[in-house]
């Protein structure tokens, strides 16, 4: 009876997993691979990346190393999880743009016979890279809040909305439409009010305006369906709402395709 005692005080002062005279927890260890997040990893697993963090001591959960075992509470066994390439790049209070690397390979030419004899002749021998972008599957994504949708995405008249408006009561719950990190929590930039900015893999962001209280802080990690805000009115006044956006580097995308 001490003993039992004595390991559940130790779990839940210290988290240590393993503890002498303790029994081990059920679980497997996956080893990291190329291009793998902690996110895909618990989303894979259905374990909360929060969890998985404090579990494997991590102090920085945006960067795993290739051969990392990470612990996996609660799984029978090791599932293949798919790599993904997340963007570097990130914004504190911006909204997230990311710029392409600019790659010039150039190679010298023979003049020809025509070609003036005083100036030498170059080629460009590289070609633009062009991105290729991830389709995501409908349902990757949730809906932040239920309402009407009251501003649609697209261009009205001289306005373009880089994403939707929801209809939502004030104070009513905002959760996070995919697991991801706070890259912006804060009211300084004009236009949203309180306003919420999430990474996601596949270098996807998700965009919460209008909030009436945000309740999570930059650099905190998120679940899916985790509440992250109180809904709130438009700064310049009106019905309750919310301005949800969902967007691939700086390339705003019409969320309602990616959503159930």
């Amino acid at each position: 009876m001490f003993r039992l005692f004595r390991c559940a005080l130790l779990i839940a002062i210290f988290g240590l997993w393993f503890t002498p005279g303790c029994a081990a927890p059920k679980g497997v260890y996956h080893t990291v691979q190329r291009g793998q997040t902690l996110y895909r990893i618990g989303q894979v697993y259905q374990v909360d990346v929060n969890q998985l963090a404090r579990i494997n001591r991590l102090t920085d959960r945006s960067q795993l190393d290739v051969g990392q075992r990470l612990f996996i509470p609660g799984a029978s066994s090791i599932k293949y999880v798919p790599a993904t390439v997340v963007a570097r790049n990130e914004t504190s209070v911006k909204l997230p743009i990311n710029k392409p690397k600019k790659t010039t390979n150039t190679r010298t030419v023979r003049p020809s016979a025509t070609a003036s004899p005083h100036k030498p002749v170059t080629a460009e021998a590289s070609r633009p890279v062009i991105p290729v972008k991830t389709k995501v599957a409908k349902g990757t994504f949730v809906w932040p809040v239920r309402g009407a949708v009251l501003k649609k995405f697209g261009t009205n008249g001289s306005h373009a909305n880089k994403g939707i408006e929801v209809a939502a009561p004030v104070g009513s719950s905002v959760v996070a439409a995919a697991a991801g990190k706070v890259t912006y929590s804060g009211d300084g930039i004009t236009g949203f009010g309180n306003l919420i900015i999430l990474k996601h893999d596949d270098s996807y962001f998700t965009v919460y305006g209008f909030n009436q209280t945000n309740l999570v802080k930059s650099g905190s990690f998120v679940s899916q369906g985790q509440k992250i805000a109180l809904a709130g009115r438009p700064p310049t006044g009106g019905q309750a709402r919310l301005h949800f956006e969902i967007r691939r580097g700086k390339e705003a995308v019409n969320p309602v395709p990616l959503l159930p």
